[in-house]
């Protein structure tokens, strides 16, 4: 069973670099247990505005983490590293 929602993803629908970041992270995030989900910003004013221009967006744990393309072990990484204190 998947732990609790760690990554998210900010896209659109018919974006081909979203569908490559989802790609990514499914392998990853099935690789390491680790929960994710997917939402559009289409329909969203505010998540328009705020991410139209860098879509797919990629968040770790809440934090922005990557933009336009996903790097399968910077997001390994960063879902490995040891918690901050």
């Amino acid at each position: 069973m998947s732990e609790a929602v760690r990554v998210r993803l900010l896209g659109r629908p018919g974006c081909h670099l979203c569908d490559d970041a989802r790609s990514v992270i499914e392998e990853v995030c099935a690789e390491l247990g680790v929960g994710w989900e997917e939402r559009s910003i289409a329909g969203d004013p505010e998540l328009e505005r705020r991410y139209g221009e860098q879509i797919p967006v990629t968040f770790v744990d809440g934090a922005q983490h990557d933009f336009w393309r996903v790097d399968a072990d910077r997001l390994r990484r960063a879902l490995t590293a040891p918690s901050a204190p």
